[in-house]
C-alpha cells in the first residue's frame, strides 16, 4: 500500500482536524530540530530556555506546565542545560530551600541564535498563513483548540 504524502487524501484538507493539527505540529517540530541540530539543542530545550527567559522566576513545575512537557522531561532538560553551562540554579533570596533558574550569558547567546533560526521558520509559517484569507480566524481557532 502506498502512503500518500502530506497534503494528499486523508493527509490533506479532507483529513481529520486532530490529525492535521498533529501532522502540522510534527512538521514544525522537525524543522526546528533541524535548525537547532548544529547548535546541539532540541526543540524542547529551546522551548524551556525561551520560557525561562520570559519567566525567570519559574520553577521546574511551572516550566513543565507552560511548555506542555512532563515534569520528568523538564527536569532532564534542565540538568542538561545546566551541565552545558546554559542555565544556572541559585538559592532563592528569601526562601533558602527554593532554587531559582536563570539563563547564563552563554545561554542568552545560544537562545538568541535559536530565536534567529526559529524566526526564519516562523516567517515561512506567516507566508503560508497569509495565503489564507482567514488567517485571523485560524489563529483564534488554534488558540481555542489549545483550551479544550
Amino acid at each position: 500500500m502506498l502512503i500518500p504524502d502530506a497534503g494528499e487524501q486523508k493527509r490533506g484538507v479532507q483529513g481529520y482536524l486532530g490529525y492535521l493539527l498533529r501532522q502540522a505540529t510534527a512538521s514544525v517540530r522537525a524543522a526546528h530540530d533541524a535548525a537547532f541540530a548544529e547548535l546541539g539543542l532540541t526543540t524542547p530545550q529551546f522551548l524551556v530556555m525561551t520560557m525561562l527567559h520570559a519567566y525567570p522566576e519559574a520553577s521546574g513545575a511551572d516550566l513543565a506546565r507552560i511548555t506542555i512537557l512532563t515534569p520528568q522531561t523538564v527536569n532532564l532538560i534542565l540538568r542538561k542545560l545546566e551541565r552545558d553551562g546554559l542555565i544556572q540554579r541559585r538559592q532563592h533570596a528569601v526562601h533558602g530551600r527554593v532554587l531559582t533558574l536563570s539563563l547564563t550569558a552563554s545561554g542568552e547567546r545560544q537562545l538568541a541564535e535559536c530565536k534567529r533560526r526559529s524566526a526564519a521558520i516562523e516567517k515561512k509559517l506567516r507566508i503560508l498563513a497569509e495565503r489564507l484569507s482567514a488567517e485571523r480566524k485560524i489563529r483564534r481557532w488554534l488558540v481555542e483548540v489549545a483550551k479544550i
